[in-house]
């Protein structure tokens, strides 16, 4: 069963909401392209298609890990499945990246291969196309800060705007002037552009994957708040990862004094976990060790 809806509810539905009306704009949009792009023998129609395609199957897999992130743990996943938004991302920057380089091999071979194509009507699909993916990004853009999956789902839906931008561009410059090797210069355009914009979301989806520090905490200040609570003399074996794309969780032993411990401990782990939320870590869990007991570093 899924988490109990408190004032996320509204939340979680206008969120299930953005993936269904995108997969759904998104696939009717990748068949008319995909189409027009075989019919008209256009690489960059044909690139934005399968880029499409791949978001299609993004936003799926982002969908996916979104509903399990919010089933409640269980006695095997005792964390739940909130991790499953992380893979998620790195799956979806691969796909990205992947597709990509079919692009700029496609594009090299247009080079000593060129075809012609209709200008006109790139113009008018690749137009729809910045139509839909601007909807869909805007689905996406109120929760893109807060989650790193939801991050993945907009850069997907944006950057598909750029690249239908790409097309259009190529599209004129071919009815126009006639040049039909704009249409693989655009295709490397749009190459570049997915490549810069997804090299982030790829990095940090691998660093949360294996348990890295989140991007945006510093352990040095999250040391120096928990040495800031009253009563706590010193902290080691610091401990903090990613339970999912919004949460993050931290374990510490922390030294008090031998008069604070027991009867402080439940105050003092209090404020700790206070003063641990603005560095934005919400799931705290704390080993008090009095400071007169010896606890060796590499075994305690």
């Amino acid at each position: 069963m899924e988490k109990p809806a408190t004032f996320e509810g509204t939340n979680h539905m206008r969120i299930n909401r953005a993936f269904y009306i995108g997969i759904t704009l998104n696939i009717l949009f990748t068949i008319v392209e995909f189409s027009a792009g075989l019919l008209y023998d256009s690489l960059a129609l044909l690139s934005d298609a399968v880029h499409n395609l791949s978001d299609v199957g993004s936003l799926i897999i982002a969908l996916v890990a979104y509903r399990l992130s919010r089933i409640a743990p269980t006695k095997r996943f005792t964390f739940g499945f909130g991790k499953s938004t992380i893979l998620a991302s790195l799956i979806n920057s691969v796909i990205l990246l992947i597709v990509t380089g079919g692009i700029i091999k496609e594009a090299v071979d247009r080079f000593s291969e060129p075809r012609s194509t209709e200008g006109m009507v790139i113009v008018i699909v690749a137009g729809i196309g910045i139509v839909i993916n601007t909807l869909t990004a805007a689905l996406f853009f109120r929760d893109k800060a807060s989650d790193l999956n939801m991050k993945g789902a907009y850069l997907h839906m944006a950057i598909d705007a750029i690249v239908s931008l790409g097309v259009v561009i190529s599209g004129l410059v071919i009815y126009f002037t006639g040049w039909i090797l704009i249409d693989p210069m655009i295709s490397l355009v749009i190459a570049g552009v997915i490549i810069l914009s997804t090299w982030g979301l790829f990095k940090e989806s691998l660093r949360l994957t294996t348990d890295a520090v989140p991007e945006g905490i510093d352990p040095d200040e999250v040391k120096k708040a928990i040495l800031a609570v009253r009563g706590i003399k010193s902290v080691h074996h610091i401990h903090i990862w990613a339970l999912s794309t919004t949460v993050n969780s931290l374990t510490a032993h922390v030294v008090i004094s031998g008069e604070a411990y027991p009867h402080d401990g439940p105050g003092i782990k209090e404020e700790v976990r206070k003063a641990l939320v603005p560095l934005k870590i919400s799931h705290t869990t704390l080993e008090l060790e009095p400071d007169n007991t010896n606890c060796l570093h590499g075994s305690c």
